[in-house]
């Protein structure tokens, strides 16, 4: 099947290893005119690393991510409020959990697309997907060419993906009422522990990521109404201001930050789909399902999208009429119930009430390692091999609670 991939993101890529995989013809269409360096980093929980085992990219991701071995949350004070076992969740799922630049994942993606010998096609914008006299989707390019393969996935994003118009008859995102500033900081000693660090205020948070000791992504959030405009401040300037008097190591990590990399973006999402097709078209990765980043899930899904669509493909003998409702079957309920959660989190993230903060804060403070790590990993697997598995342990554990 000749397959045309529009976005050379992490669903696009991803996409075309495990469709190649099966024989299909894959080219991808990039409207960036060359790899994309934006973005910090990425958490890849251990659903990712089950489908980057799948596709032979996992001791790839290993050599250039971090394993991190916990998450620790704190107020704005410093006072703990919990955390998670990273750990525990790895040996419950039975994959590792990778931390990684967002750049070095896609270049470990762009390694393996080009040694399969997958075609990727920079400075290709997509401007519109039209239907033909037969009813077959065609897709068009700023650059005046045009392509009509069996099968279009929709990989172009959350902002104004093409094929999600097509498909939905919108793609218009939705601010969720917060800003995030990013950055990467590098230097020696930044961190104490190879780990994920996250800081909440009343309306700000503060979370970094460590992908080494000296080596870590970071990403500033407050709530704020949508900015009219972009500030040719110093953003790490601004920054800095915000989190002034934050417990350590934030400010380190801003100083420790190169001041022209820091980027302020307002943060949007999408509307839960109900169809996810149209003609031959599919949606794969953020256009079909943007899930705030305080879900935690948008490189991991569309990771997940790319094993359930070969799957789906193979099972259906390629035919489009069968494999695209149940890909979307599969995949709507999962993403749907992440986007939710995503929001969910945000608003008593971000909330301001200091009633509602404190609240927030205790609970977190009551929360069980051995139960939130269960939970976590039945949300994760969901769909995916390992679940029932999972389901079996987190009940021999409960019914071990319950004994005691």
């Amino acid at each position: 099947m000749e397959i045309g991939i529009l976005g050379g993101g992490i669903a696009g890529l991803s996409a075309a290893l495990a469709l190649h995989r099966q024989g299909h013809n894959c080219r991808v269409y990039e409207r960036r005119g060359g790899p994309s360096t934006m973005g910090a980093g990425v958490t890849l929980w251990p659903n990712a690393g089950f489908v980057l085992q799948e596709l032979g990219l996992l001791e790839d991701i290993g050599a250039v991510g971090g394993r991190p071995t916990s998450v620790h949350r704190r107020d704005a004070a410093g006072d703990r409020l919990g955390g998670l076992d990273i750990t525990l969740l790895d040996r419950i799922m039975g994959y590792p959990t990778h931390t990684i630049l967002r750049r070095d994942l896609q270049a470990v993606l762009l390694d393996h697309v080009t040694r399969a010998g997958i075609q990727v096609v920079f400075g290709h914008h997509a401007v519109a997907i039209e239907l033909d006299a037969n009813g077959k989707a065609m897709a068009r390019f700023d650059n005046g060419q045009c392509i009509r393969p069996d099968l279009i996935l929709g990989a172009d994003g959350r902002m104004s993906s093409v094929a999600r118009r097509f498909v939905a008859g919108d793609s218009t995102p939705i601010y969720q009422g917060f800003v995030n500033w990013i950055g990467v900081a590098q230097g020696k000693a930044l961190v104490s522990e190879v780990g994920i660090q996250d800081y909440w205020g009343a309306g700000d948070r503060f979370g970094c990521v460590a992908i080494r000791a000296d080596l870590v992504y970071w990403a500033a959030a407050q709530a704020r109404p949508l900015p009219t405009t972009t500030s040719a401040a110093d953003m790490r300037d601004e920054v800095r201001d915000l989190f002034a008097g934050w417990p350590e190591p934030v400010a380190c990590l801003i100083e420790a930050t190169a001041a022209h990399s820091v980027q302020r973006i307002a943060v949007h999402d999408l509307e839960p789909l109900h169809t996810w097709s149209r003609a031959n078209v599919l949606l794969i990765g953020d256009a079909a399902h943007a899930p705030l980043p305080t879900s935690g899930q948008g490189a991991c899904q569309a990771l997940e999208d790319a094993w359930h669509l070969a799957r789906c493909l193979e099972s259906a003998g390629s035919q489009l009429d069968e494999a695209l409702p149940r890909f979307a079957a599969l995949r709507i309920p999962k993403t749907t119930k992440l986007a939710e959660q995503g929001r969910m989190f945000a608003r008593g993230l971000f909330a301001k009430d200091p009633e509602t903060c404190r609240i927030r804060n205790e609970r977190a403070k009551a929360s069980d390692p051995m139960r939130d790590a269960l939970a976590m990993a039945a949300g994760l697997s969901e769909g995916l091999p390992m679940a029932e598995c999972i389901e079996r342990e987190a009940a021999n554990s409960a019914g071990s609670m319950y004994r005691l």
